[in-house]
């Protein structure tokens, strides 16, 4: 295999990659790269997790010219998350290189931020088929110097109703354009663009390692990035582990997390790309000896590492790639022992969890956080213990003496002693968290919700276009009458005569029976859970099954005199958004 030094990528790439942590392509990575440089267009069957962003990222990267005006590359993705998540590959992978802007553009918000973004300039556009077509027909996108397509996930394009856009913008970029087409599964449709629209393309088929241990019992954890070090320290105190890698995705981090645990009594170290080979082999040989008990690592520093008594893995950030989550995963259960594998997931990280388990054909069930109590009672615990085992000990005539000293001195008694030099002994770290917050009481009769870090799931609710109802008369709905805070209300998808909404995976029965007797335009909501229907990011017109509107804001044409279906359906305001936020 390969490095990334051998590769013909530009220097400033090159430097990001070393400062990330990088060192070796994925198979998808080594063969891609290499071909993309040359002016080759690419079809790639991979699935998602395999690294294939970097694939295409990094050698369009190191051709921009960034002097040229107007976008250079175009990256067509399935949905806003997907879009989001390569913009920000692409911000990180050009960290060294000075001017550079990427830009992306999704449906369910305003056009006025992408407007202005056009208007700046962008070297690189990430946006989903319906919103780019919607710019191209308003003339705010210009593709007439762009020299990189990549069509990203085609095969979910295809699967969501997309491939006559994905056609279009084919069809209105330049005849000279380099094209990279990535996809899962080849059906006959994404087969078929790949002979009228690629010139004679280099076809990389990548197969990935996707199994991880049985022996090795897998769960995750819903956090925000804010949040991970408050519960990370919790699982440290409350889980019982022999010796833990906590994957992050940084060097610097695994320094400073280090840090952070040693601040908190824990015994950590940090290994990283940058630290000597003999200082990792004596780190490691600590790990081994149980002179410390948890290892900050990133991928590369951690390859290859082999300690038996290695009982917990965590994966404090998500790996970009299910291959590497499946090495993470390995480090523990060796020699035939059982292991435990946590994984942090962000709210904007979910779509990655559910490739590691499509890849891995299995579920990683969600894990509960330690509570306050629980680690309360566990300090407590093991407090109470360090005074057993000073005892066991013994030699402690001197002390004996000193303290029956101080009470017959000072008129103290003895317990308020040894409580004194309990605290002498704790320092400044407080022995009990305080407890948790309480939930001011809801304002209203009748049950109200308040969702933790819960995933989100669809709902269906017996009200659509047809009844004339509108996002914000829903979200006053769910918010008044069942006391769900808006912010926990996702996508709203109205269609003709229901409607699906994003809401938290946990609703209580008591306030699922409530909403549904809940009126909205006339009607009960009926609210139930989806069984399989799923939110379409773009909403959807009323007629023949299967028939689509793209996510814009411009009015339907309609006759003079009467009001668009738009109009009507939003009590003539525009829509822009059909998620409330």
């Amino acid at each position: 295999m390969s490095t990334f030094d051998e590769l013909d990528l530009d220097p400033r790439v090159r430097q990001t990659l070393t400062e990330i942590g990088y060192e070796t392509p994925s198979p998808i990575q080594e063969k891609t790269i290499p071909l993309l440089l040359e002016g080759r267009d690419v079809l790639g069957l991979a699935q998602t997790g395999t690294g294939k962003t970097a694939a295409f990222a990094l050698p369009i990267l190191s051709r921009l010219d960034l002097d040229a005006t107007g976008p250079q590359a175009l990256v067509l993705a399935p949905t806003r998350e997907l879009a989001i998540q390569v913009s920000e590959a692409f911000q990180r992978y050009a960290a060294h290189i000075p001017g550079f802007h990427v830009l992306p553009i999704y449906g369910g918000t305003s056009y006025g931020p992408q407007l202005a973004g056009l208007r700046r300039g962008a070297h690189v556009i990430v946006g989903t088929p319906g919103r780019l077509i919607d710019h191209l027909e308003k003339g705010s996108l210009d593709l007439t110097g762009l020299k990189n397509l990549v069509l990203d996930e085609a095969d979910e394009m295809l699967r969501m109703g997309f491939i006559e856009d994905v056609e279009k913008i084919l069809q209105s970029v330049p005849a000279s354009r380099q094209v990279a087409l990535f996809s899962a599964t080849m059906p006959g449709a994404i087969r078929k663009i790949s002979q009228n629209y690629l010139n004679e393309p280099v076809e990389i088929s990548v197969k990935t390692k996707t199994s991880t241990a049985t022996n090795i019992n897998q769960r995750h954890v819903p956090v925000r990035a804010a949040s991970k070090l408050d519960a990370l320290t919790r699982i440290l105190e409350v889980e019982s582990f022999d010796a833990m890698i906590v994957f992050v995705r940084t060097k610097q981090l695994t320094e400073e997390l280090a840090e952070k645990l040693q601040a908190r009594g824990f015994s950590a170290a940090a290994i990283n790309g940058d630290i000597a080979q003999a200082q990792r082999e004596r780190t490691i040989g600590h790990l081994r000896d149980g002179k410390i008990d948890i290892l900050v690592a990133t991928d590369v520093a951690a390859r290859g590492l082999d300690v038996e008594r290695i009982s917990h893995v965590l994966n404090y950030d998500i790996p970009h790639d299910t291959e590497s989550y499946v090495h993470r995963v390995g480090r523990t259960g060796r020699a035939g022992r059982s292991g435990e594998a946590i994984l942090f997931v962000s709210p904007r990280e979910r779509h990655m969890l559910r490739s590691i388990e499509r890849a891995t054909r299995q579920q990683i069930p969600q894990m509960e956080l330690p509570t306050i109590d629980a680690v309360n009672d566990r300090r407590l615990a093991k407090f109470a213990q360090s005074i057993t085992d000073t005892l066991a000990k013994g030699g402690l005539e001197v002390f004996q003496d000193l303290v029956a000293e101080y009470e017959r001195t000072h008129d103290v008694p003895a317990a308020e002693i040894a409580a004194a030099l309990a605290a002498m002994a704790q320092g400044d770290r407080p022995l009990l968290l305080d407890p948790e917050p309480v939930e001011p009481p809801a304002r209203r009769d009748g049950p109200s919700f308040h969702p933790g870090n819960s995933d989100t799931e669809t709902y269906r609710v017996e009200v659509g276009r047809r009844n004339r109802v509108t996002p914000r008369a829903l979200v006053g709905a769910l918010a008044n009458e069942g006391g769900l805070p808006s912010k926990h209300i996702g996508h709203i998808d109205i269609r003709n005569e229901h409607t699906l909404i994003e809401l938290p995976a946990d609703l209580p029965e008591e306030l699922l029976s409530k909403l549904r007797n809940t009126q909205v335009a006339g009607r009960g909501l009926r609210i139930s859970r989806a069984d399989g229907e799923f939110i379409n990011r773009r909403p959807r017109r009323p007629g023949r099954d299967g028939a689509r509107d793209r996510d814009r804001d411009k009015p339907r044409p309609h006759r003079k005199g009467q009001r668009s279906p738009q109009s009507r359906a939003t009590g003539g305001k525009r829509r822009e958004d059909y998620s409330h936020s």
